[in-house]
């Protein structure tokens, strides 16, 4: 995982450092006829931001290591600029912990499934917008003055009893001053959410482009139309996948 404080460098870190390791901004060259593109790009539709994995050429962020996975499936890079990072494995006794709490208890136990949520809520925490909303209880008669300052920052308004709690947008200068006084803590991390996701990307690319027809895949699943092959399944091995069924047809 990316640790430690980013270092910005310009142009092509790969001729000083070969495994420079970090997130790049490159020209992406994607190989002609490729069935299933495996690198992803968030593209301006005219119904919204929209993931695509398009073929052709543009640039873009990506995390090293999508990228050195990448000419595997014919693409090539140049980069550009970035930002490198120190790495290091950081969730290995957090997340084995969490797996054998998986395998010591049955799927209808509550403990399987806290150490599931546990497991796959921890990406997302990291990945989190920090940009919280706060909340202020006021009295009834200081709630009218603060209105008329706030009204573009309220989103709720709920009595209690003699007060009322008013729920607010982020306002910077007021979540400046609870991180200064230790109030508040994000642990927000983005380039950890965002290796977490990009080695899910490089992990589901083994499956695709292959002998068998791939009709769906996402984060940790693939529909196909032939068996897969024995050395990817293993029902309580970490990382591997499970036949979870046959089915003659499939909507998606």
């Amino acid at each position: 995982m990316p640790i430690g404080n980013p270092t910005y460098f310009q142009r092509d870190i790969r001729k000083f450092n070969p495994n420079a390791f970090g997130f790049f901004y490159c020209k992406i060259f994607a190989p002609s006829g490729l069935l299933h593109p495996i690198l992803q790009l968030h593209h301006n539709s005219k119904d919204g931001i929209r993931t695509i994995a398009p073929l052709g050429e543009w640039e873009g962020m990506y995390f090293s290591e999508e990228l050195y996975n990448a000419p595997k499936f014919g693409y090539k890079f140049e980069v550009l600029w970035g930002y490198t990072f120190d790495a290091d494995f950081v969730f290995t006794d957090f997340i084995n912990d969490l797996h054998k709490l998986r395998l010591d208890y049955p799927k209808s136990d509550p403990m399987n499934f806290s150490a599931k949520l546990l497991m796959n809520a921890a990406y997302g925490r990291f990945g989190m917008d920090d940009n919280f909303s706060y909340i202020e209880i006021l009295t009834k008669d200081e709630y009218g003055p603060f209105e008329k300052a706030n009204i573009d920052s309220i989103i709720n308004v709920i009595p209690l009893g003699d007060n009322y709690l008013v729920q607010l947008k982020y306002k910077q200068d007021i979540m400046d001053t609870m991180l200064d006084n230790g109030s508040e803590n994000h642990n927000i991390n983005i380039s950890i959410a965002s290796a977490i996701s990009a080695y899910a990307r490089i992990n589901m690319a083994q499956f695709k482009n292959k002998k068998y027809n791939l009709y769906y895949s996402d984060t940790d699943s693939i529909f196909i139309d032939q068996p897969l092959e024995d050395y990817f399944i293993n029902g309580t091995e970490l990382g591997k996948m499970k036949l979870e069924g046959v089915y003659s047809k499939a909507i998606f």
